[in-house]
């Protein structure tokens, strides 16, 4: 039996935001048993924690989805920093330092958890082919495409502005057109909608492997990357708010600020399922630990 968690990611209102299930105390699990786990939980990440590689990390987080391993992924690194402190974890300094497929990513606690977005891998001008493809995916007009580009620091996304919230959250989105992509669409609130939502803009995730489509609920590394993005081009402010998942019955909040330490992404974690895991033999392999 290992602890098992279930966390809900960007939202502290019960149920909207993105749920994500920690499986502490990881060391001895295989790879094999971490992707029956995460295809079992269905949930979009599923993440294990383990011990630090690297001395200067507080513990080690591998990620997985349904279908393979990431080697970052924002809101389990917000998730899983949330289920390591209520477990007792004590970091080092007053920032907790995550190692992950990716590296190391830095998380602050205060005023809510946060990373700081790691560098893009991919960025600039999207190839002409490919952003016809994204353009019929998201059935919209060509003209309506303020601007796109690769924002991909890990999953692979690519940035669309759309320029207005409400066109973001009028997409509906052509599924078997989407095949292979990864596409995060934003759009600005004017300043009275704003305010009474407590959100400037408003970001969607969609995603396909070739088999399967979704909209992400709230998504911590699409919102990393479009605020790389735009804040970068001068397009966004420095500091604002994202809702996502409204479309879909959530109603995440991301917080985006950008300081001379990076561009932060910060959100709420509340545990919602607290408890064990049995973990059998069903999976025959041999423990290959984190490594």
């Amino acid at each position: 039996m290992l602890p098992f968690r279930q966390v809900d990611v960007f939202s502290a209102e019960p149920w909207l935001g993105n749920p994500l299930a920690v499986i502490h105390d990881a060391d001895g699990l295989s790879d094999e048993q971490m992707a029956a786990i995460a295809r079992w939980t269905n949930l979009s990440e599923t993440t294990f924690l383990c011990a630090p590689t690297d001395p200067t990390a507080d513990y080690r987080v591998r990620i997985w989805t349904t279908s393979g391993e990431l080697p970052f992924a924002g809101h389990p690194t917000i998730g899983s920093a949330h289920a390591w402190l209520e477990a007792g974890g004590t970091p080092r300094d007053d920032v907790i330092v995550q190692e992950c497929g990716f590296g190391l990513v830095r998380v602050r606690r205060e005023p809510r958890l946060g990373f700081v977005a790691p560098p893009l891998r991919r960025s600039g001008e999207v190839e002409p082919e490919l952003r016809a493809r994204i353009v019929r995916a998201l059935a919209v007009d060509e003209s309506a495409v303020l601007g796109m580009a690769w924002a991909d620091n890990g999953p692979g996304w690519v940035g669309v502005d759309l320029g207005s919230a409400a066109a973001v959250v009028g997409v509906v989105p052509d599924i078997a057109a989407f095949t292979d992509l990864k596409v995060a669409i934003v759009g600005r609130w004017d300043d009275a909608v704003a305010a009474e939502l407590g959100a400037d803009v408003e970001v969607r995730a969609f995603y396909a492997d070739g088999r399967d489509f979704g909209e992400d609920p709230v998504t911590g590394s699409a919102n990393a990357a479009v605020a790389q993005w735009l804040i970068g081009s001068g397009v966004l402010p420095d500091n604002y708010v994202a809702r996502q998942g409204s479309v879909i019955g959530r109603n995440g909040r991301v917080h985006i600020e950008s300081a001379p330490t990076g561009v932060w992404v910060s959100g709420d974690a509340v545990t919602r399922i607290n408890g064990s895991i049995r973990v059998t033999d069903a999976v025959d392999a041999q423990p290959a630990g984190c490594s």
